[in-house]
């Protein structure tokens, strides 16, 4: 198999976020980058796992300037084979999908993986819009995804339960929790991503289609209020009135 998954630079959960340029722009200053956890922890794993199963290669491509390299190498810590940086500032999701979409076209990938969502603008769109793009299946929200011969089996979360898909082409998915267990490089992992190919692409195209007005941050959380045990009808006031959640 021939997989390829798209792997994203994303701020550390724990990051303090705040933005510049008259809140048009995120502020990287003192941020800890990391891989996208979705696309680490379900989209790469999983791809690596069923190379381990059946052969084959794993190739991670980004979006993004140099300070990718380090999460790229990460990557490659993990088990994937080869990487691929398109040199270019990532934008909006339709910059993003077109160009892994573009470098895709003509290298006949078995399966492009992508994490449901990135952590940061929780769009859930790239994996979506890739496959429009190329023209292929796509399957949102996985959770399970197993090889029976030349046909592809995945379970899919919906609202209101699950989907089971059988898919015999090559497709596009967007993993989600259930599709595999992180993995933490180990030392033999780390020495060889050192040596392991990152190639470094043009962009092959012009730019974001779309532009930042402005950022800003959720207001700020209010008070806790404790209510007694014995008062509950005070909680179903609260709950009702202020919270306007009954």
């Amino acid at each position: 198999m021939k997989l390829l998954v798209c792997i994203s630079k994303a701020p550390d959960t724990t990051s303090r976020i705040a933005f510049t340029d008259g809140d048009t722009s995120f502020d990287e200053s003192g941020v800890q980058f990391i891989v996208n956890p979705y696309d680490e922890s379900y989209a790469l794993v999983r791809a690596i796992e069923l190379i381990e199963a059946g052969g084959g290669s794993v190739t991670t491509i980004t979006v993004g300037d140099a300070s990718c390299d380090p999460i790229i190498r990460k990557a490659l810590a993990i088990g994937a084979n080869h990487a691929v940086r398109i040199d270019a500032q990532p934008v909006d999701a339709t910059q993003v999908a077109q160009l892994i979409a573009d470098y895709a076209s003509d290298k006949s990938y078995d399966i492009i993986l992508c994490g449901k969502e990135t952590i940061d603008h929780n769009s859930a769109a790239v994996g979506a819009m890739i496959a429009e793009c190329l023209d292929m299946p796509f399957i949102p929200f996985a959770t399970r995804l197993n090889v029976d011969g030349g046909a592809y089996n995945l379970t899919c979360e919906t609202a209101g339960g699950v989907n089971k898909v059988t898919v015999n082409s090559s497709f596009v998915l967007s993993a989600a929790k259930g599709m595999s267990e992180q993995r933490i490089p180990n030392m033999r992992g780390i020495m060889s991503a050192r040596t392991k190919p990152l190639q470094v692409v043009e962009s092959s195209d012009d730019g974001a289609k779309t532009n930042v007005v402005k950022f800003s941050l959720p207001p700020s959380k209010g008070a806790c209020k404790i209510v007694d045990a014995d008062n509950p009808s005070e909680l179903v006031r609260l709950l009702r009135e202020e919270a306007k959640i009954i």
